[in-house]
């Protein structure tokens, strides 16, 4: 049974730094794309940061140059540094692999909330 878990999340202060991360088991993810995701209330939930396989990755521009995702494929752990946090980057954030064939599997969510 592949599972994914997402830890890290927390309360942080506009600024700070939060790094996330996502165990995955059931499968040994090294050939899979994986995906960081995104969902504020009243919200659709968005991409916010992909790595392949191989480990390029790719960002939209309202996290590029904050966020860095990256995956230790030893570990079958995906994380995300998030930097300069803003207000708005407050959310659930969902850990997502993506399974040839499949729809893929979720992660059930990680609060991120940016405060004062």
């Amino acid at each position: 049974q592949v599972q994914l878990v997402e830890s890290g999340g927390g309360l942080v202060q506009p600024g700070g730094s939060l790094r996330l991360s996502c165990a995955v088991s059931g499968i040994s993810f090294n050939l899979n794309d994986m995906a960081w995701y995104r969902q504020a209330p009243g919200k659709p939930r968005e991409l916010v940061a992909r790595i392949v396989s191989r480990g390029s990755t790719n960002y939209p521009d309202s996290v590029k140059g904050r966020f860095t995702i990256s995956r230790d494929n030893a570990k079958n752990t995906v994380y995300l540094q998030m930097n300069s946090l803003k207000p708005e980057d407050t959310a659930v954030y969902y850990c997502y692999m993506a399974s040839w064939g499949t729809p893929g599997y979720w992660g059930q969510g990680t609060q991120v909330t940016v405060s004062s």
